[in-house]
């Protein structure tokens, strides 16, 4: 059984990635506007600096224990399962104050299992970057502890050769979204935007993911946080739309209505709830 999320939780927009091995940026990453921050301690940072990096972000996170100031999500990417430095990372973050834990190049639903056991509190995110991962995606979904879909774009078009990021994806993008809600996960993370100082595309990016289903977007740089949020907040013409959908259906005590020339039932009353929900909070909301 997968941890399903709770009715109605707003969940993380943006994730913003932070080399594990520049404690310096740590801070400054939980105050970019982010709902999540990512520490690395994967990709971002080079094999000879693993034990500086799990050594930084043990003591930034241990200074941080108590602190009841609100702040952004705290996630952990580790380092693969068939990796050195896997166990140790999992050894850190057996520490308060990770809230979830990332697991790169997921393929196999019993690795998950195995960190649920060891980390029953933290929730688990996959990051589905390779073909074997897509394979197996309903087998992760359900997987224990796992809260949210996470799509490696970018590894993913290496391993498979793939040349694009647009439609080049769509029937992966798909299959993570309909796998993540047959699990009843919280809406997926699509990949990164390599456009930093490209706001337009930024959005554009992000804009199609949600439409595809995703409810957030992971990031690279604090650039990126703000636009990212925004493509994944209501518009106000949403809003306004949602709005009128709601007083139109109470007015009508039950009986059919319309709203806009079209037709006012129960599943459109169910998607306005949501992004009046979600223009309260400023993120998405759970089924």
């Amino acid at each position: 059984m997968s941890l399903a999320p709770s009715s109605g939780k707003a969940v993380a927009r943006s994730l913003l990635f932070v080399p594990g091995h520049q404690a310096a940026r740590f801070d400054k990453a939980c105050q970019s506007g982010a709902d999540a921050v990512v520490l690395d301690l994967e990709d971002a940072v080079p094999p000879d600096r693993k034990e500086d990096a799990r050594a930084q972000v043990a003591h930034w996170l241990a200074a941080r224990r108590g602190n009841t100031e609100p702040h952004p999500l705290v996630a952990v990417r580790i380092n693969a399962a068939d990796t050195p430095w896997h166990a140790a990372d999992l050894s850190l973050c057996a520490g308060a104050g990770v809230e979830a834990l990332m697991l790169p190049k997921a393929e196999d639903a019993a690795v998950l299992r195995a960190i649920a056991t060891v980390l029953p509190a933290v929730a688990l995110w996959p990051l589905v970057e390779t073909a074997r991962g897509i394979a197996r995606l309903d087998e992760i979904a359900s997987a224990p502890g796992v809260q949210r879909l996470v799509f490696g774009t970018i590894d993913f078009q290496a391993d498979l050769d793939i040349e694009g990021d647009g439609q080049e994806l769509l029937f992966f993008r798909s299959r993570i979204v309909l796998a993540s809600r047959l699990a009843g996960l919280q809406s997926p993370v699509d990949g990164v935007s390599t456009a930093i100082d490209d706001p337009a595309r930024i959005e554009a990016d992000a804009l199609h993911a949600r439409r595809m289903g995703f409810g957030g977007k992971l990031c690279i740089h604090p650039k990126q946080v703000a636009v990212v949020n925004r493509g994944f907040s209501p518009t106000l013409a949403q809003v306004d739309w949602a709005r009128r959908v709601i007083d139109a259906d109470a007015a009508s005590g039950g009986a059919p209505v319309t709203v806009d020339g079209k037709m006012v039932d129960r599943p459109v009353v169910l998607k306005a709830q949501a992004v009046l929900r979600a223009a309260m909070t400023g993120r998405p909301q759970t089924p």
